[in-house]
C-alpha cells in the first residue's frame, strides 16, 4: 500500500475505535518503512466522522463544567476534539507530505497516533460516565479551519497547531485544577498527559512553519502573522500560558501583535 493511500483509509474510517486503530497502525506501518512513498491517492477534502455524531454551530453548543451534566458535555467536547486531530494530522500529512518530506510525514503520522491515544482515554472516560461519543453534539470549527487552509501548508500549520492547539495550552490547566477540585484526580491525570503531549505537538507544527519560511525567505514572525491574519476567524485572547507555549518555542514575541 502506499503511504497516500494508507492515509485515506483512515480518513475515511468513520467509526471512532476504529479510527483510532486505523492511526495506530499507519504509524508502525511508516516507522517499519512498510508503505510506499507515492501520493498519487488523492486526499478527502472532509474524513469520514461517525454517522450519529450531530454537528451544531459553536454558539449552540452545551455549556462545559466540572460536575455533573456539565462534566459529561466537557468530556465529551474534549473527545471530539481529540477525535478530530486524529484526522487534522492525517490530513497535514497526506495533503503536504509530498512537498515536506519524510520527516514531516513522520512527525505528523506520530502526532495522529498520539491524538488516538487521547481520543481512547477520553472516550473511556465517557463510558465511565455512563455514555459515549456522540451522544451530545459537536461543532465543526476545527475541520472549517483545515478546509480553510487546505491550499496552503505555512497557512495550515499557522493555524492548527500554532493557534488552535496552542490555545488547548492556555485551558487545559485550568480545566485541569477544576476536575481535580471536583475529586477527579483520575481525569486530571488524562489532563496532564495531554497537556505534556500537545506541548510537543505544537512545537513540531512550530519546527516545521519555521523551517518552511526559510526555506520560502520569509520571517518566520511577521508571516505567522500575517497568515493568522488571513485565516483565523476567532482572536487570540488572553490570558496566555506563556510557559507552555515557550516549551513549544512559542515566545511572546510571535503572539504579541495578533493577541
Amino acid at each position: 500500500m502506499t503511504l497516500a493511500e494508507a492515509i485515506r483509509a483512515a480518513l475515511l474510517t468513520g467509526e471512532a475505535r476504529a479510527k483510532v486503530k486505523a492511526a495506530r497502525a499507519l504509524a508502525r506501518a511508516w516507522r517499519r518503512d512498510e508503505l510506499k512513498w507515492d501520493f498519487a491517492a488523492p486526499i478527502p477534502d472532509r474524513p469520514a466522522w461517525p454517522a450519529a455524531l450531530e454537528l451544531l454551530p459553536a454558539n449552540r453548543m452545551p455549556k462545559r463544567g466540572a460536575g455533573g451534566v456539565k462534566a459529561v458535555a466537557l468530556w465529551h467536547s474534549l473527545a471530539h476534539i481529540e477525535f478530530v486531530a486524529i484526522d487534522l494530522a492525517l490530513d497535514m500529512a497526506g495533503r503536504f507530505g509530498a512537498g515536506m518530506g519524510r520527516e514531516f510525514v513522520g512527525d505528523f503520522l506520530a502526532v495522529a497516533a498520539e491524538e488516538a491515544m487521547h481520543f481512547a482515554l477520553v472516550e473511556r472516560k465517557l463510558r465511565a460516565f455512563g455514555t459515549h461519543y456522540g451522544a451530545l453534539p459537536a461543532h465543526d470549527g476545527l475541520w472549517e479551519a483545515a478546509l480553510e487552509t487546505r491550499h496552503d501548508v505555512a497557512a495550515r500549520l499557522a493555524v492548527v497547531p500554532m493557534v488552535l492547539e496552542a490555545r488547548g495550552l492556555d485551558v487545559t490547566p485550568a480545566m485541569r485544577e477544576r476536575v481535580l477540585a471536583q475529586g477527579d484526580s483520575h481525569g486530571a491525570r488524562i489532563l496532564q498527559r495531554i497537556l505534556d503531549d500537545e506541548i510537543r505537538h505544537v512545537a513540531v507544527g512550530t519546527k516545521h512553519f519555521v523551517a518552511r519560511c526559510e526555506q520560502d525567505g520569509k520571517g518566520p514572525v511577521n508571516h505567522w502573522n500575517t497568515l493568522v491574519k488571513l485565516h483565523f476567524r476567532g482572536a487570540l485572547k488572553p490570558p496566555f500560558n506563556d510557559s507552555a507555549r515557550l516549551a513549544a518555542g512559542l515566545s511572546r514575541d510571535w503572539y504579541a501583535g495578533v493577541a
